[in-house]
């Protein structure tokens, strides 16, 4: 396939100009003159830099890759349809959808834009964390930065002692047993050439406990809604999560919340005064 540059350059000029700063959880300011978002403001959004996504839209430079359009299509909060429509005006065939497709559609992107005042994640089915909130960042640490197998936090838990640090100690024989029935779900529902089935021979091979719970075929077994945290610095939280399917996604928005007037709930407070100092680097 052969890039469209005039194409590529009047859509996303056109999507740029549609978006106002509310629609992506900017603050608007008072001295906006801009019909739409800013060149800069855009090239924040899809983490990249001004001149390149200005060279884009100039019919310039050379042909993106797929991870930069993939990039670009989630920081303009594309549909699907506009997604894949992008993807073959750069030249691109456009990734599947479904259950292995990371991009996160634009309704679930409008409410997370809006959690600016409490934990919030978007996960996938492998419990993959694709977006946080300051707060969720402050929580678990970064979730975001983990690569390869060890994005799923059902891996990290078999694999990676630290993960397990930040859950109260009385739950890890339940959650070490959710993890491995999540698992086995997703395997079932995808089949044995699917990632899930990938994530679990790694997991056969690299842990004994993970081996012992997996032949016990424990199935269904589902999350608690209410969540014991064990923070770093502000010590144990219990935090109620409410979770948002995305059914043609199979993404979850997964909200923390703590009852109001409660000692978790002061701790939450406090939490977003201390930000994310206390946690710099991804632990869960």
């Amino acid at each position: 396939m052969m890039i469209d540059r005039t194409g590529l350059a009047e859509f996303l000029r056109h999507r740029r100009e549609s978006l106002q700063p509310e629609d992506v959880g900017l603050p608007r300011g008072q001295r906006r003159r801009t019909s739409g978002l800013r060149r800069e403001e855009v090239a924040s959004l899809c983490h990249m830099s001004t001149d390149y996504y200005a060279r884009l839209e100039r019919e310039r430079g050379p042909q993106p890759s797929e991870q930069m359009i993939a990039s670009i299509a989630q920081g303009l909060h594309l549909s699907l349809d506009e997604r894949d429509h992008l993807f073959r005006l750069a030249g691109h065939n456009p990734p599947a959808r479904g259950a292995i497709s990371e991009h996160i559609s634009p309704g679930l992107l409008r409410i997370f834009d809006r959690l600016h005042d409490t934990p919030a994640e978007i996960v996938t089915e492998l419990g993959e964390t694709l977006r946080q909130t300051e707060l969720g960042i402050a929580l678990t640490g970064d979730l975001t930065a983990h690569s390869g197998p060890a994005r799923s936090i059902g891996y990290r838990w078999f694999t990676d002692p630290a993960t397990r640090r930040l859950y109260a100690p009385d739950d890890h024989p339940f959650l070490t047993r959710m993890f491995a029935s999540g698992l086995r779900g997703v395997v079932t529902l995808r089949g044995p050439g699917s990632r899930a089935a990938h994530l679990a021979g790694l997991l056969l091979a690299r842990s004994e406990e993970f081996r012992e719970v997996w032949n016990d075929h424990e199935v269904g077994i589902r999350p608690h809604d209410v969540k014991h945290f064990v923070h770093p610095e502000l010590g144990a939280m219990e935090l109620t999560c409410q979770t948002l399917l995305d059914p043609v996604q199979t993404h979850f928005l997964l909200v923390y919340t703590a009852i109001p007037g409660s000692e978790s709930h002061e701790k939450l407070q406090l939490l977003s005064v201390i930000g994310t100092q206390a946690l710099r680097g991804p632990a869960g």
